[in-house]
């Protein structure tokens, strides 16, 4: 069920949903479905553990039941933070009684893995393609039993992009059968028409691959991130030629960028299509659109014009679905009394002694381990996504310092960071943010919140034809305050912080405890801890 005061639910309760369905950063969203239940993977980059894995028996009302990436590999590769690296957008297939997960590395190339509950246990990843600058891939079996995998290129790794290839597989899609055949080059079709006027192609990625009453249809985003749009090419042979047509852009609406996601049908026979919009800071939300067939042609979202483009709905009745669920948002709230939450992520590999559960029993005691100075560069932060529009968060701290330098309390991290709590100095504990003194000879436990609104900010529009959302840019405007009994939190005067997204993904919030860079190894044990009694997530009054 929906956690206590969740910031954002999606099921309105009266038959239809808001959207996004997802208010958090699940970044290059894919689904399939199994029966009457749906799994949803995204991109993780360089969060671990990676690759999570949400379930929903109606596509509006999602829970996280796990991740099945439990390392970046290489593994001491990602024992940094490697941002803008790591796991890009996956895809999720239910194929032959197994599920399987193929995800691009653009740094190695693409791995496959496999598990027979999608809960895992999954297999450790084995490298398809390992060619630099791979990315986006999406398995396909056809109804002859071969397999094949459609990908991109960025071109910060290849050197080119804006191109889609599909290579032949092995039956059973662990190796590649050849070197690939170009079936979409973006740099040779003309401008797209769009809601916005003629627009250019580049980048075209993010393809996923399906078949539907003798048609190869590959769904495929293009023109960027912030302002593109969703196509769909159409062949009756594999390897094209494709004609094309643009089924989704952001028309009239706030949601910019609306496309790379997931077609897919429910067992009533009814279509739908997931997608994510960029909100900066905030992420890249997950948002359902209804999903309709004209003369062989998906029209994704309202149709208002009819014109065979549609554009994002905001709100819509939900998917008919024989299972009646119950109200469902991803977990954010820990009290540390059992298994870490599936919410939380590092920002790189985890060291064995980073944290523990059992040594201060219904507490996360985290280790003041040797830390960059900046929160961006280090792996041992424990970070949740934002998981709603606005929202306050809180926690309680108890710090045990050792040596000079060490400190520890909440923050958010994008690619600037800001944070409030404990700093062991040579003479007391003080409370600081961001290195300035709120509080002198902190000797008890301390409360911190966190209260997270969204601001636009006006921005320098790229250097070619662009859509009104790439002028503006969305930060995360952050107000910290404390308390000394949990009761009467003190707000102190102080402008309030702007945080901007980390590397393509949204700024997250977190828990950490450090001790200076260079903290010499042979008193590493010896360091001291914080312990923090919970973690909760509320929305804005």
């Amino acid at each position: 069920m929906a956690e206590a005061r969740a910031p954002w639910v999606a099921d309105l309760g009266n038959g239809r949903y808001q959207n996004p369905v997802l208010a958090a950063d699940y970044s290059d969203p894919d689904v399939t479905r199994v029966g009457d239940d749906f799994y949803l993977t995204a991109s993780s980059f360089t969060n671990i553990p990676g690759l999570p894995i949400l379930h929903s028996k109606d596509l509006v009302n999602w829970t996280l039941i796990g991740h099945a990436l439990p390392r970046l590999t290489p593994d001491a590769h990602f024992s940094v933070p490697r941002r803008g690296g790591g796991v890009w957008a996956p895809a999720i297939r239910h194929h032959d009684g197994k599920f399987y997960i193929y995800y691009p590395d653009p740094d190695f190339g693409v791995y496959v893995i496999t598990a027979n509950d999608p809960k895992g246990p999954w297999s450790a990843p084995v490298l398809v393609d390992n060619s630099r600058g791979v990315i986006d891939p999406c398995p396909f079996w056809d109804d002859d039993g071969s397999a094949w995998l459609i990908v991109a290129y960025a071109r910060s790794r290849a050197g080119f992009n804006n191109i889609l290839q599909l290579k032949r597989m092995s039956p059973d899609g662990t190796r590649l059968l050849d070197a690939g055949k170009t079936v979409v080059d973006g740099n040779a079709l003309p401008p797209q028409p769009t809601t916005n006027g003629p627009m250019p192609w580049a980048p075209i990625e993010g393809p996923k691959l399906y078949k539907r009453d003798g048609w190869y249809y590959i769904f495929a985003p293009a023109g960027g991130v912030k302002g593109g749009w969703q196509t769909v090419f159409r062949s009756r042979k594999l390897d094209g030629p494709y004609e094309f047509r643009n089924v989704l852009d952001q028309g009239k609406t706030d949601v910019n960028g609306p496309h790379q996601g997931a077609w897919v049908t429910t067992s009533a026979g009814e279509d739908w299509f997931l997608h994510f919009q960029d909100t900066g800071a905030f992420g890249r939300r997950v948002h359902l659109q209804p999903m309709v067939w004209k003369d062989g042609w998906p029209i994704i979202g309202a149709d208002r014009d009819k014109d065979g483009r549609g554009e994002p709905v905001i709100t819509n009745r939900k998917p008919k679905v024989k299972a009646v669920t119950g109200i469902a948002v991803p977990q954010m709230n820990d009290d540390f009394s059992g298994p870490l939450s599936l919410a939380w992520q590092w920002h790189a590999n985890p060291a064995q002694d980073w944290m523990s559960l059992s040594a201060a029993p219904g507490q996360l005691r985290l280790k003041s381990v040797s830390t960059p100075a900046s929160l961006f560069e280090t792996g041992s932060v424990l970070t949740q996504k934002f998981p709603a529009p606005k929202f306050v968060a809180d926690t309680k701290l108890r710090f045990s310092p050792l040596r000079e330098g060490e400190r520890a309390g909440l923050a958010v991290v994008g690619t600037k960071y800001s944070w409030i709590g404990l700093r062991k100095d040579a003479d007391a504990v003080r409370l600081v943010h961001d290195g300035r003194v709120l509080l002198e000879g902190v000797t008890s436990d301390i409360y911190l919140r966190a209260r997270i609104e969204p601001v636009v900010v006006d921005i320098t529009p790229p250097d070619k034809p662009h859509w009104p959302a790439e002028r503006k840019e969305v930060l995360a405007q952050v107000k910290f305050s404390y308390s000394t009994d949990g009761e009467r939190f003190v707000t102190f005067e102080h402008p309030p912080v702007q945080i901007d997204p980390g590397r393509w993904v949204g700024a997250t919030i977190g828990l950490f405890a450090s001790s200076p860079a260079g903290t010499p190894a042979y008193i590493g044990t010896s360091v001291g801890h914080a312990d923090f009694d919970y973690f909760r997530v509320s929305g804005v009054e």
